[in-house]
């Protein structure tokens, strides 16, 4: 950090779910910093996500273009205005597929796990596509699907066809139908692309950890629907992998794949899509170790801090981005970490909103208040009784 410089304090955290988003989080933290250290220290806002829901409106909050809207379907067909971003230079395009097959939209219904597909999301695809994008951040989850990717790469121009050689139905319903598919019509833009698919879970594809067994319950599939979908997401597994002359497994049981109903799998197949953990692609799209290379202090929380937030989510990204010897405090509606825990994983101070048997509802209703003064209180006890700039805090209060 440049020493004639003011500290910088930087709010980077996830949306607390339910309650507020990101960029909220992020302001609120910033004003509990501001209530402690006022013009003395300088502040930034860098609010994240881990590559799921949230993270379209994050990456719009840090790159400050406007977003943009087209006409598409929702999971069942429905017309719905979904959104994208494009970053500053226009090059790159940031797709939510949970803004066309988001189970929220379909909600108002009963659930139709076996019919719902992803086409929407391709119509999203489309749209960036003709608004000059060349490269494509997918960001997956909360989705009502579980068809493969094959609606979105039908949307796109390719053909899953049967022994017949007529399409499938569309949907999860079709998949173990497929024996072929014809890749020759899929629109060069989409060919001539990068891809770059953000995982927000590490299931496989299929069996007891994929896709089906554990996802598919939330989407309305019956314990049949269940086997249904596995069955057919491991037929369009193989259908795949002869079409590029490898062995299935390297589909069956590649991490990730399971995660919004197996969308990865067509875009790998047919788009040599690349995944990654949706963190560290958040991360280079809003640019984080440049936002956090001259931190003072970085204030970052969450819905709630357990052991799956140290596993690829914001906190952990946060906590590997950070400089060393840079105190990293985490705010959380609930801390489920003992302080040896924080102490290990490198939390210089971890802090809950609930401060005693509140309601749910009232955590939630206030929760930006809370996160104000949550913030307020730990930077009183990082900058106490050292004036800043902050030193590395080594024993961690995870109260």
């Amino acid at each position: 950090m440049d020493s004639r410089a003011l500290p910088l304090i930087v709010a980077a955290p996830d949306s607390f779910k339910g309650s507020c988003s990101a960029e909220e989080a992020a302001e609120a933290m910033l004003r509990g910093a501001r209530q402690v250290f006022g013009e003395r220290a300088e502040y930034r806002s860098a609010p994240l996500a881990d590559g799921g829901e949230g993270t379209l409106d994050a990456l719009l909050a840090v790159w400050g273009t406007p977003e943009r809207s087209v006409e598409v379907r929702d999971a069942l067909g429905r017309p719905r205005s979904g959104r994208y971003a494009l970053s500053v230079d226009g090059r790159t395009a940031l797709i939510e597929s949970a803004e066309a097959n988001g189970l929220p939209w379909v909600a108002d219904v009963a659930l139709r796990p076996l019919d719902a597909d992803t086409r929407g999301v391709g119509a999203l695809v489309s749209a960036a596509l003709r608004d000059g994008a060349e490269e494509l951040l997918l960001c997956l989850g909360g989705s009502a699907t579980s068809d493969g990717g094959t609606g979105l790469l039908s949307a796109l121009g390719a053909r899953f066809l049967d022994a017949d050689g007529e399409p499938v139905a569309p949907g999860a319903a079709g998949l173990a139908r497929i024996t072929s598919v014809d890749a020759s019509g899929i629109d060069p833009a989409a060919r001539a692309a990068r891809w770059r698919i953000a995982l927000d879970v590490d299931n496989p594809l299929v069996g007891a950890r994929g896709a089906a067994e554990v996802f598919g319950p939330q989407k309305g599939a019956s314990p049949e629907d269940v086997r249904v979908i596995d069955a057919g997401l491991g037929q369009l597994a193989r259908v795949l992998a002869a079409h590029r002359g490898i062995e299935p497994e390297a589909y069956l049981d590649r991490p990730g794949f399971g995660a919004a109903g197996g969308i990865a799998l067509a875009c790998v197949a047919l788009l040599d899509a690349e995944t990654l953990p949706g963190g560290e692609l958040v991360s280079a799209a809003v640019g984080l170790p440049d936002i956090l290379r001259d931190a003072a202090l970085v204030l970052t929380g969450e819905g709630q801090l357990d052991s799956q937030s140290l596993g690829g989510k914001v906190v952990d990204l946060v906590l590997g981005t950070a400089p060393a010897g840079v105190p990293v405090a985490v705010i959380a509606g609930s801390v489920r970490l003992s302080a040896a825990e924080c102490r290990a994983a490198g939390i210089a101070h971890a802090r809950s909103l609930a401060t005693g048997p509140d309601p749910l509802e009232e955590l939630l209703r206030t929760a930006e208040i809370r996160i104000e003064d949550a913030a307020a209180q730990v930077c009183q006890a990082l900058a106490t009784p050292a004036p800043i700039p902050f030193p590395a805090v080594s024993a961690p209060d995870a109260s």
